[in-house]
């Protein structure tokens, strides 16, 4: 399987790299392999019903875009799903929740336009921030929070962790690097979620891809950007 994404960006792309590492789903990151002129050829040359944007996989005929999509086909083909349809379907729904909060996280330091330069709309961003802190990670992390809860933990499957418990591992640790001030303060808010996040690096495949060199960072040109001045409480 391709995994296509941009070559030093965690981004959307790392919600996928997790769940393949976690899950020891073989991939080649085709953009690492080669270079992001290498992806945007190859974007180019996708025919029909092609990707919108990174990130998208090719898995032999199957050439799909958008992370929830992804990671729920991979579930599937995988069978690392619940196996019933309903409850695979909730799941599928968490992840399309985080996806909804992920493109909130990143309109906070770009809230008028996304070819904009952070410098461009600071005060806007700062009056963003003020309200996405009071308002907006609460309300998604109280939901998050809920889903574990009501399956008996520790996961959202109970005992078994599915990739919505990898994305959201990632979606906590980015929020800790954007918002370290706030999200310390509210610790002990989200017990669950912070339970599954101490949890999920214990995950024997993806604690060794956490600690090696092919981890991307968190930087200030992905999707979780930490400025002073959108941290303060």
């Amino acid at each position: 399987m391709e995994l296509w994404y941009w070559p030093d960006l965690p981004g959307r792309g790392e919600f996928i790299r997790l769940y393949c590492e976690a899950s020891e789903i073989e991939y080649t990151d085709m953009a690492r392999e080669q270079s992001a002129d290498a992806l945007v050829e190859h974007m180019h040359e996708l025919q029909g019903r092609r990707p919108f944007a990174p990130p998208y996989i090719v898995d032999d005929e199957v050439v799909l875009g958008q992370t929830p999509l992804i990671l729920q086909y991979l579930s599937d083909k995988h069978g690392l799903g619940s196996g019933e349809m309903d409850v695979d379907l909730q799941l599928f729904q968490l992840q399309m929740d985080i996806a909804d909060f992920v493109e909130e996280v990143h309109s906070v330091h770009h809230p008028i336009a996304h070819d904009l330069f952070y410098s461009d709309q600071m005060d806007a961003a700062f009056e963003k921030a003020a309200y996405f802190r009071a308002q907006r990670i609460p309300k998604y992390l109280i939901h998050f929070d809920n889903a574990i809860a009501s399956s008996g933990g520790p996961f959202t499957l109970g005992q078994q962790w599915t990739h919505v418990d990898t994305s959201l591992f990632q979606l906590m640790e980015g929020l800790d690097y954007a918002f370290p001030n706030y999200m310390k303060a509210m610790q002990g808010s989200w017990p669950h979620l912070e339970g599954v996040q101490g949890i999920v690096p214990d995950i024997e495949p993806l604690a060794e891809y956490l600690a090696s060199e092919r981890r991307i960072e968190f930087n200030e040109d992905g999707i979780f950007r930490h400025y002073e001045e959108l941290d303060d409480q």
